[in-house]
């Protein structure tokens, strides 16, 4: 019998935490009809080993990444991939690739530098209800 690989992706890591984070996963997986993305928020186990094998501290991230396989994605070329896979009418906002990441990126980061005082913080993670949890690891 074959098994599929839990890292298999396309992966969204999150910070269950974070407000912003919290509602964009909620978006994504309400979103996602073809039910492409799966979740792991960076306090839990699969998603704070795939920040480690990419040299990314769970603790402390910088980003949010998407893993596929071995490539992964971070900052503002992750947010755009996740709505380029999203199909309609939400890839319409992969015009942004036109804009280089020499801006788009720093601008990224700022956010996420920023995302408790901006948005919030949870007292807990979020947890997605039970028609979602078979997409998040």
């Amino acid at each position: 019998m074959e098994t599929k690989d839990e890292t298999a992706g396309p992966i969204i890591l999150f910070d269950a935490e974070c407000i912003l984070c919290s509602a964009n996963a909620q978006f994504v997986l309400s979103q996602d009809r073809s039910k492409r993305y799966r979740l792991a928020s960076m306090q839990g186990e699969v998603g704070s080993a795939l920040y480690r094998r990419f040299g990314i501290d769970p603790g402390d991230p910088d980003t949010m990444i998407v893993v596929d396989g071995e490539r992964m994605l971070r900052d503002s070329d992750a947010v755009l991939s996740i709505y380029a896979g999203l199909g309609w009418p939400w890839k319409v906002l992969t015009v942004f690739r036109v804009v280089p990441r020499a801006i788009r990126d720093p601008l990224y980061r700022l956010i996420a530098r920023n995302r408790y005082r901006i948005f919030g913080k949870r007292d807990r993670c979020w947890v997605p209800g039970p028609e979602y949890r078979d997409r998040l690891l």
